[in-house]
């Protein structure tokens, strides 16, 4: 009997405290989910704050970078026309690099800071956005006039361009070595140009805005300044949001890098496809693709080799693709037609459509 109260209270004792170690789990673990479910929360929030702050970042640089162009080219042209250098020459050399500088200093920066994949993709997403979407938005608006001198020479050069990249991409890597083919080739390019130009009629003269010497100077360490610091700005803050969302650098390159250099062109060229202006347009938009492989990839090479892993066959593919349509579209009466316009921009869409596809 003794032993029987015995059992009975340890029975007892062990269900009570049972019970007790069930509740005390129970509020335990509803604590903790509790907890959990507080810090997914905050994650999220800080998470989105922090890609919300470089997004800032990335419009403040672009702003930067774009701005910084206008007024280095102000100064140059400036100084250049001080100079005595022929107005045809400013208009083919300084002028238009500037229209390249915002790519350059993005690419030159992400190339500096390791991110070779941006450097390459803000380059080769910009000529899609500038062979496809800036030239088929454009054509939309109004039918596009064609010079022969952008179908003659200024398409087969980005042609060229664009097929002589493919191949030095087949190792992974963009060696000085393959920088310096380009950047040969973007010399003559450049010297062929300069000789056509003077041998001929041109249209790309340069009216140098009359400004003191030291005001030019001003402009062009000014305009340099703000394309250092905004590309630095542009970078880090691309490089961040990859990061954070978890989408490859090559990716952000191809998109949001090259979209907001591309912008300028954009908005010119469907400005002057409205007022009938579209000739020049397309010709500063066509050579703005050879620049941005020979002269960029070339002296970025050059300074820094680049690694290359996120840029796929399809994205190099697509930009010699577009730039063949272009120039098929090209010789139908040296116009580009609304329909062929939007096969462009709907082509460009499906791509675009891949890319966010593949980043999810």
């Amino acid at each position: 009997m003794h032993n029987s109260s015995q059992l009975l209270f340890c029975y007892c004792a062990l269900s009570y405290l049972y019970d007790n170690s069930l509740q005390t789990l129970s509020l335990k673990c509803g604590f903790w989910k509790n907890e959990t479910k507080s810090f997914v929360f905050s994650s999220i929030i800080h998470n989105f704050a922090a890609v919300m702050m470089n997004i800032i970042f990335i419009v403040f640089g672009i702003i930067m970078v774009l701005w910084g162009a206008g007024k280095l080219t102000d100064g140059a042209t400036s100084l250049a026309a001080r100079m005595n250098i022929p107005p045809i020459v400013i208009g083919l050399t300084v002028v238009a690099m500037g229209t390249s500088m915002p790519e350059f200093f993005i690419s030159f920066i992400s190339a500096l800071k390791g991110t070779t994949d941006l450097a390459v993709g803000n380059v080769v997403g910009s000529n899609i956005f500038n062979a496809m979407l800036i030239v088929g938005t454009a054509a939309l608006v109004a039918p596009m006039t064609i010079l022969k001198s952008t179908v003659k020479k200024d398409i087969p050069f980005a042609i060229l361009a664009s097929a002589m990249l493919i191949p030095m991409t087949l190792d992974g890597n963009i060696s000085r070595l393959d920088a310096a083919l380009l950047f040969v080739v973007f010399i003559a390019f450049m010297v062929y140009t300069v000789r056509s130009a003077k041998n001929g009629k041109s249209q790309d003269e340069a009216e140098a805005k009359q400004m003191p010497v030291w005001q030019a100077i001003a402009f062009f360490i000014l305009g340099l300044a703000c394309l250092i610091v905004g590309s630095n700005l542009f970078v880090d803050g691309a490089t961040e949001v990859a990061s954070l969302l978890g989408v490859s650098e090559a990716v952000i390159g191809l998109t949001i890098v090259a979209g907001g250099t591309s912008l300028p062109e954009l908005a010119t060229s469907v400005v002057a496809a409205r007022k009938g202006q579209s000739a020049i347009a397309m010709g500063n938009v066509i050579g703005s693709n050879v620049m941005n492989i020979l002269m960029i990839l070339g002296a970025t090479g050059l300074i820094h080799p680049m690694a290359i892993q996120g840029i796929t066959w399809l994205d190099l593919s697509v930009m010699l693709v577009s730039v063949l349509l272009l120039w098929l579209f090209s010789f139908t009466k040296y116009t580009v037609a609304r329909w062929e316009g939007a096969v462009l921009v709907i082509l460009f869409l499906a791509y675009m459509t891949w890319l966010v596809i593949q980043a999810i």
